[in-house]
């Protein structure tokens, strides 16, 4: 699963620059005014007719101008007649520029420098806001400084003469439901005084949920009331035959009219799914832990859902970095509203030791595991990452913590404890597991291994032939397992690579066949297919490697599968070149979230039906991540397309459809406070919150706009406020994060501040419209009401 970093590959990426303009105008649709112009270059590469440059404005992106070796070179376009031009878009597919200069000229004679643009990345897209308030004839690409040793390529030179129209709405909705119906009737209100209905006996655990969601963000005390007390305009219904026939176990039906809110299932957690969509259905502001001043509305919609797969799992690596309990549980509250449904813990390797582990009444060996968390608590990661790795432990009260709150959120926590490989960290806290056997051997005169803070995986391992390695792992196991409710215990098994095959099936069955005798059922990673697993009660977890043993343990023992495909779930794998820490080999190169949605796993493994497939799982390994923040930049939205791959059926699932609706979604994780990287390719959408102001006359009113825009800098948004009464502000707005993809962050909300007063008291109405380039402007409104000065 872990292996050493890759060359970097490079993948398509898109950069934007806003250059200050007047307010656009509005055209929809816009017209690329490139198409019917004529384009020129200072030269062609080896004078090739496939170079020249007719290819930039031809339409298709898989021909291209390409210059000859020198920096001084340019392309432009003479457009058919002089018009407005409001952005260009270039797309480089290569032997990309360094630093360039966008001009435009009336005549072809005279340029005037509209933008300078240095760039690291290629191939990439760049955006450039030209927004002309003359007409243009003529746009040049003047070169300053080549990627390398070649010349400039472009595959399409855009010119537009107007914004894009508005995205088209959506839902937002991620897990696509299976069937949605929006009515198109009079939506939904959430008043002061509503109340939620707890309807049968599983109810009100989903209903509490519920209400302890919207009482943050609305203010409001809504109450939750138990069956017989009255009607109430919000309904969970939980009882045998209420939800999709077929599907009881996670189904739910959900029904929204101006009057009700009506949400049916068969089971708590089939109530839970359903509140997590209407949670998405509420205006993204409900994700705030402060209170918001808005209309809490939720469209008319009617929807049946299910899932397709009853795994959809997310695998914290807290061995080689340690995530503390509040961590967790930040990573849970990020992942339940996509009904992430499982939390693998990788709570053992080589680095570290995470789980107290009590001592019995009877060691035969002298074992006191107490020395699990005393020494292998205190050790991690030493190399790789921005900083050391973290150290700690959980106490079982801090595991019992995380397993119901867990639970509360919808999800099943699954311990892992990898054996016999990955137990370096065990060997250097447990004297007596260094037998003749193990691996690696402690250093003359010493009793144990020392620890080992690198990424090298495959060099440890147990003793096969010692008493003591078993009656160390049945004790863990044991202990574990009545820490544990959920059905699963996880014992690795992966990257044995200095374990004989004899010794490894030896003790890989010893192993399994403990935590059948528990009651629990066993998991473990692909390598594990070819020793005897329990009949119909183990699940192999496949990560890579051989998929025909995979199917055999699934036609002959009766195994489920998770799938956990490297290149298509595994993170800290590069998601963009720029990235300064994360693995490439798993996709020789980035693994984008395109790889992380579109796969089947139905079919990925040949020759099992898919009923034999529990379901998928994203991991996220710890060699190069530190803490919470940094995790969930490299998760997201890579595990939101897992999700979406885990719940929604494959004839209902293309990419565009999801980055539709993930572009909706941004603004709702920005809200959360989820770090996320702001994929290249998603159109991110702005979106604006203005609340009512009061204010004294004579006296700065502040009323300030909220803004979301992902991935953008304050020079990337264009604000104008326009007042009711003719008055235009160009405020700059400001944000106390800003985006850096070194740094490993996304940008915060921005706030925009209007510096007016008003002289006399009423009310007055200010428009926020923000544009960025290539989006069409978004605009926002909020009220000012100005009272008497006080006497």
């Amino acid at each position: 699963m872990r292996r050493p970093l890759a060359t970097l590959a490079a993948t398509a990426l898109t950069a934007v620059l806003l250059v200050p303009a007047p307010a656009a105008r509005a055209a929809d649709p816009p017209s690329d005014l490139a198409r019917t112009g004529t384009a020129t270059a200072s030269s062609v590469e080896l004078d090739r007719a496939d170079f020249v440059a007719a290819h930039v404005n031809d339409g298709d992106t898989a021909t291209r101008w390409s210059s000859k070796y020198q920096d001084d070179n340019w392309v432009q376009v003479q457009l058919a007649r002089p018009a407005a031009v409001d952005h260009v878009t270039l797309h480089w597919p290569n032997a990309c520029a360094r630093d360039f200069v966008l001009q435009t000229s009336a005549d072809g004679r005279t340029w005037t420098d509209v933008a300078a643009l240095e760039r690291d990345t290629c191939p990439r897209t760049d955006v450039i806001d030209v927004r002309s308030d003359q007409p243009v004839g003529y746009v040049r690409v003047q070169g300053r400084k080549r990627w390398g040793a070649y010349g400039y390529s472009i595959s399409a030179f855009e010119i537009w003469d107007g914004p894009p129209a508005a995205p088209e709405p959506t839902l937002g909705l991620i897990p696509q439901p299976v069937s949605v119906t929006e009515t198109g009737a009079t939506p939904f209100t959430l008043h002061p005084n509503t109340r939620i209905l707890a309807d049968g006996d599983g109810a009100q655990a989903p209903a509490g949920y519920l209400a302890r969601l919207l009482r943050r963000a609305t203010g409001q005390k809504l109450k939750v009331a138990a069956h017989g007390s009255g009607p109430a305009p919000i309904v969970v219904e939980v009882g045998a035959s209420k939800g999709p026939e077929g599907h009881e176990a996670e189904g739910y039906t959900l029904s929204v009219t101006a009057a009700e809110i009506r949400l049916r299932a068969a089971t708590p957690n089939g109530a839970l799914n359903g509140v997590q969509t209407l949670r998405q259905l509420f205006p993204q502001w409900i994700e705030s832990k402060d209170v918001v001043d808005t209309a809490w509305t939720v469209p008319a919609v009617r929807i049946t859902d299910y899932p397709r797969f009853a795994h959809r799992g997310m695998m914290l690596d807290v061995a080689r970095s340690f995530y503390p309990v509040g961590e967790v549980k930040a990573a849970i509250d990020a992942a339940a509203p996509f009904k992430i449904n499982r939390l693998h813990l990788h709570l053992t390797d080589d680095q570290g030791w995470r789980i107290a582990v009590g001592n019995p009444p009877v060691s035969p060996s002298g074992i006191d595991y107490g020395l699990l968390t005393r020494v292998g608590g205190g050790t991690a990661m030493t190399e790789r990452g921005t900083e050391p790795g973290i150290t700690g432990f959980y106490t079982k009260a801090d595991y019992a913590e995380i397993v119901r709150y867990a639970g509360e959120n919808g999800m099943t926590v699954i311990p892992e404890f990898d054996m016999p490989g990955h137990v370096n960290s065990a060997l250097h806290s447990i004297p007596q597991l260094n037998t003749a056997g193990s691996r690696p051997r402690p250093a003359a005169g010493e009793t144990t291994v020392p620890h080992n803070g690198t990424g090298s995986v495959g060099y440890s391992s147990f003793d096969a032939n010692s008493a003591v390695t078993y009656e160390f792992a049945e004790h863990v196991l044991t202990e574990i397992a009545a820490m544990t409710p959920g059905p699963y215990l996880h014992t690795g098994g992966d990257e044995a690579h200095v374990t004989s095959h004899a010794d490894y099936v030896k003790m890989v069955d010893a192993f399994t066949a403990r935590v059948h005798a528990l009651g629990k059922t066993v998991v473990g990673w692909n390598e594990y297919t070819g020793t005897a697993l329990p009949q119909d009660n183990a699940v192999v977890q496949f990560w890579n490697g051989d998929r025909a043993a995979v199917a055999g343990a699934v036609n002959d023992r009766g195994a489920k599968v998770v799938l956990s495909p490297a290149a298509n779930t595994y993170v800290p794998q590069k998601q963009d070149p720029r990235q300064p820490e994360g693995g490439t080999w798993a996709c020789g190169g980035v693994c984008g979230l395109d790889r992380h949605y579109n796969w089947d796993p139905g079919t990925y493994i040949p020759g099992i039906r898919e009923s034999s497939v529990l379901g998928v799982e994203s991991a996220l390994w710890g060699e190069f991540i530190r803490r919470l923040a940094q995790a969930q930049y490299y998760s997201y939205p890579r595990l939101i397309a897992t999700a979406e791959v885990g719940w929604t059926p494959q004839a209902q699932r293309d990419y565009t459809g999801f980055t539709t609706r993930l572009s909706k979604i941004g603004g709702r994780l920005t809200v959360q406070g989820t770090n996320f990287f702001p994929t290249a390719g998603v159109p991110w959408r702005v979106e604006i919150l203005g609340p009512p102001v009061t204010a004294e006359a004579g006296r700065p009113t502040g009323a300030t706009w909220t803004v979301t825009a992902p991935g953008r800098s304050p020079a990337e948004l264009d604000a104008v406020i326009t007042w009711s009464d003719g008055t235009v502000e160009h405020p700059t707005p400001v944000t106390a994060r800003q985006a850096s993809i070194p740094g490993m962050r996304v940008n915060d909300s921005f706030s925009v501040t209007s510096g007016r007063s008003f002289a006399e008291p009423g009310k007055h109405t200010g428009t926020l419209t923000v544009r960025t380039p290539g989006q069409a402007p978004v605009t926002g409104t909020l009220t000012v009401t100005v009272r008497g000065p006080r006497s």
